[in-house]
């Protein structure tokens, strides 16, 4: 993380040679803000977190940031209290104050993601640069002192609502119960990790009424025995198209893997590599696409705001549908049924099959996304460079999203019905997001 911090730290001192009043030049550029949530995902990459709690990390260090311009900009939009569930009140700025909204918005993102991310401290090198600018570029104290302030304020009004949302409580839940259904999702290999945030369904919805608002239905029934069933068949096409995938679907594969913790196996040796994981790639994504379209500062608060919101229920709808049906993975039936050696191309996440996480929060995510950015946004996705996955470009958002079902299907770990439904339930979750919200007046 501080490789990242170290860059932008430096990047801001070379505007210092000359103490000048331009602190909004630098300050109300929205890239920073990008630069922001891009400092957060990788506390998140660096700690270890699950995707469903990484959305969660986003999502209220994002609504963070929207208060703080909803507040400062009330006739362009419009505060969430009382559109998100639970959410009641959000503190407001002092009358007649002189504040730097964007500054402000900037500090209560850092605030709400370092305390629900924790390490304490994990981005105070960060703020301490902000802070910096500020001092270095001319922001009168005065202004200074009140946009940390009211910052702090809606901070503590964001973290104050967050503790409603029963994740406190599913800490100290039950594990996933192991037993020996042939249908039952098990651990699979090589970590052979136990059963990832099971009682997430649990935790409070920000859009949908409850996580199970949309009924997802069941899946195909278990049957390997009967080759004219439609499980055997759907058996059958993840085998044969993980022997024999082209050059395309594997970099498609590995470009959406977005395993936050692949476990490397070589003889006695075992060691992590991380990545984003899937809700790091899209709000990655928002970035992306804010700066191809020349979106100012409010507009890319909004667009990460709507669309942490959309990943952060989409992965709730989700993951109560995963242990409704505890599904087993495809490794683990072909493993035991067909071919003892064989093994996806992607390493199986530990967690039930049916639904698909990524497919329904990127099919979420892009609706979200598209309602604040526009439609037939083409970009290049760059995100995943640093980890040596060369680019991919899309036609839209939706365009990204689509693929990414696929890409669940090439690696091996998703059934192909499985991809299809979760894109149209996560389609589902984005819109009622996109269209229940109103933000931007």
């Amino acid at each position: 993380m501080k490789r990242y911090l170290l860059i932008f730290a430096a990047a801001g001192l070379l505007f210092t040679s000359c103490k000048k009043a331009d602190y909004q030049k630098i300050l109300h550029d929205p890239t920073l803000y990008s630069r922001t949530v891009f400092a957060l995902n990788d506390v998140v990459m660096g700690n270890n977190f699950s995707p469903p709690v990484a959305s969660r990390n986003y999502a209220y260090a994002c609504v963070a940031g929207y208060e703080v311009i909803a507040a400062g900009d009330p006739e362009h939009y419009k505060s969430l209290v009382g559109q998100l569930n639970g959410f009641k009140e959000v503190a407001k700025p002092g009358k007649d104050e002189a504040i730097d909204y964007e500054y402000a918005s900037l500090l209560a993102f850092c605030r709400v993601g370092e305390a629900v991310t924790f390490p304490e401290g994990s981005l105070k090198f960060y703020t301490d640069s902000l802070h910096k600018i500020a001092v270095d570029h001319g922001m009168p104290s005065d202004m200074m002192t009140n946009s940390e302030n009211f910052a702090k304020d809606v901070a503590t009004s964001i973290l104050t609502w967050s503790k409603g949302d029963n994740y406190s409580q599913t800490r100290t839940m039950s594990k996933f119960a192991i037993n020996d259904s042939a249908w039952r999702w098990v651990p699979t290999p090589p970590g052979y990790f136990e059963a990832v945030e099971p009682h997430w369904g649990e935790i409070r919805t920000m859009v949908m009424s409850n996580a199970k608002q949309y009924k997802v239905p069941p899946p195909p029934v278990f049957n390997i025995t009967d080759k004219n069933s439609f499980y055997y068949k759907e058996v059958m096409y993840i085998k044969n198209t993980g022997d024999s995938l082209t050059k395309d679907q594997i970099h498609n594969a590995d470009f959406w893997d977005d395993n936050p913790q692949k476990m490397n196996v070589s003889g006695h040796v075992m060691f992590i590599t991380k990545k984003f994981s899937p809700p790091g790639h899209w709000l990655s994504i928002v970035g992306i696409g804010a700066q191809k379209v020349h979106a100012d500062f409010n507009t890319t608060v909004c667009a990460y705001a709507k669309t942490s919101i959309a990943l952060f229920d989409g992965f709730i709808e989700s993951w109560a549908a995963k242990y409704v049906y505890k599904t087993v993975r495809p490794e683990t039936i072909i493993d035991k049924y067909f071919d003892a050696n064989w093994r996806p191309h992607l390493q199986t996440p530990p967690f039930p099959e049916y639904t698909c996480g990524h497919c329904t929060i990127s099919a979420s995510a892009a609706e979200a996304l598209t309602s604040v950015l526009g439609d037939n946004v083409a970009y290049t996705d760059t995100s995943e460079l640093q980890f040596g996955i060369k680019n991919r470009s899309f036609k839209s958002f939706r365009d990204a999203a689509n693929e990414t079902a696929w890409s669940r299907f090439y690696g091996g770990i998703h059934f192909h019905n499985s991809c299809v439904i979760s894109n149209k339930f996560g389609r589902i979750v984005g819109d009622s997001v996109a269209t229940k919200l109103v933000m931007k007046k």
